[in-house]
């Protein structure tokens, strides 16, 4: 019998950046737990991470809400990023100009970004109290032998046979 964990999602649709670049955030929150992707998403330098930023707040905040309405117990610590995508959204066609008075066409992507966080099935990669490991009696350690130098290996000698000539008289 599968335990069935919840799944609290938010969507922000038609970014103005690529999907590429999008993905690039996207992968360093991608498994994280909520808080420690919140402050991956603020330190980030690129464009688009304040708004993963705030995607995420509010996937935590419907995470928030739907718990409060079904009267379910959610523990906000314990979530995590489940899914992080980039999809593909529509192309804005534009066109550049170009020597001798042609034009160039190019396209401007757009991005339907969407985030899952979910509660961790089992707790066991939190920390709740760090216990201090007890310590023996150590023993006297062992003084080591210094470490010898292996010996250069020795250069072949070369060996050169002349052939000589043999006369005929």
């Amino acid at each position: 019998m599968a335990v069935e964990t919840k799944e609290y999602r938010a969507e922000a649709k038609f970014q103005r950046v690529s999907p590429q670049k999008a993905r690039l955030v996207l992968d360093l929150i991608k498994g994280r737990g909520v808080q420690e992707a919140l402050e991956t998403a603020a330190f980030t330098k690129k464009r688009i991470a304040p708004v993963i930023h705030k995607l995420l707040v509010s996937a935590v905040d419907n995470a928030k809400y739907v718990a409060g309405e079904q009267g379910t117990d959610l523990d906000v610590d314990n979530l995590y990023v489940k899914q992080a995508l980039a999809n593909d959204g529509p192309r804005m066609k534009r066109i550049r100009p170009a020597p001798m008075g042609r034009a160039y066409r190019y396209q401007r992507r757009l991005t339907h970004i969407v985030l899952s966080v979910a509660e961790r099935a089992n707790a066991q990669n939190l920390v709740t109290r760090v216990e201090e490991p007890v310590v023996a009696k150590a023993a006297k350690p062992a003084k080591k032998a210094p470490a010898k130098k292996a010996a250069a290996p020795k250069a072949a000698k070369k060996v050169t046979t002349v052939k000589k000539a043999s006369k005929k008289a």
